[in-house]
């Protein structure tokens, strides 16, 4: 039996020209598709309620939390700055009460870009708003121009860790799609990948292996880079049920 891969859904604020509805959910294609070429069977997950989240979790049998806007700074104890980018306060609550609920459940969990950020925030750590304001060690372009599907820049990966088990080299070549990035570490999570300038690009969980988080986006490279879509794999394979 294929393992049902819940993939969280973003919002379109503007008016989908399809249905003409604001707030419609949507999901990223490549992730969809990623799941598929695993060997999984994908489903999304739009926001609801936070106290319904129990009952999803059994619906499914791993979890993505893909990209999107900004986290709320709120749920991690900070106000504002004038550099943050949009954010959406009922997703950031639904998916911590979901990776709250998931990590109970002993179920795995992959993140990307925002969903590294969100998981951290989910387990007590931080981010930053805005790396260019409040990093001052920040010298790699982080918000690519290049199409999303190339790489730009390089991570280096902590040797014996989970992601290098994945992904079995010590330096890999990465898109970049962000402005904010992990701060302080969560208490459970440790980092597994870092830039040349020391922003977190990867962290993976102390206890066992069913947290892994990136902070590029291997949905997007993973046709052209196929070395990408062993996340997808390790997931899928972590998500077989017992």
């Amino acid at each position: 039996m294929k393992p049902i891969i819940a993939i969280t859904a973003d919002i379109r604020v503007a008016a989908s020209e399809i249905i003409n509805e604001r707030r419609a959910d949507f999901a990223p294609r490549g992730a969809v598709d990623a799941v598929l070429a695993a060997g999984g069977l994908p489903i999304v997950l739009p926001y609801t309620a936070p106290e319904l989240v129990e009952e999803l979790v059994r619906t499914f049998d791993g979890l993505i939390i893909p990209g999107g806007p900004d986290v709320d700074p709120t749920f991690f104890g900070e106000e504002p700055i004038p550099e943050i980018g949009r954010t959406y306060y009922k997703r950031d609550a639904f998916e911590i009460a979901l990776i709250k609920a998931t990590i109970a459940a002993q179920k795995p969990i992959f993140g990307i870009c925002r969903g590294i950020q969100i998981i951290n925030v989910a387990m007590g750590g931080t981010v930053f708003q805005d790396l260019a304001t409040q990093d001052p060690t920040c010298r790699i372009r982080h918000a690519q121009a290049a199409p999303g599907e190339f790489p730009t820049h390089h991570v280096m990966i902590e040797p014996n860790s989970y992601v290098a088990s994945i992904l079995k080299t010590s330096r890999s070549y990465v898109n970049s799609r962000h402005h904010q990035a992990v701060r302080k570490v969560a208490v459970g999570l440790t980092v597994s990948a870092q830039s040349d300038d020391q922003v977190i690009e990867a962290v993976e969980s102390t206890q066992n292996s069913n947290i892994v988080a990136v902070q590029w986006h291997p949905e997007n490279m993973w046709q052209e880079f196929p070395e990408q879509l062993e996340f997808f794999k390790d997931l899928v394979h972590r998500s077989q049920p017992k």
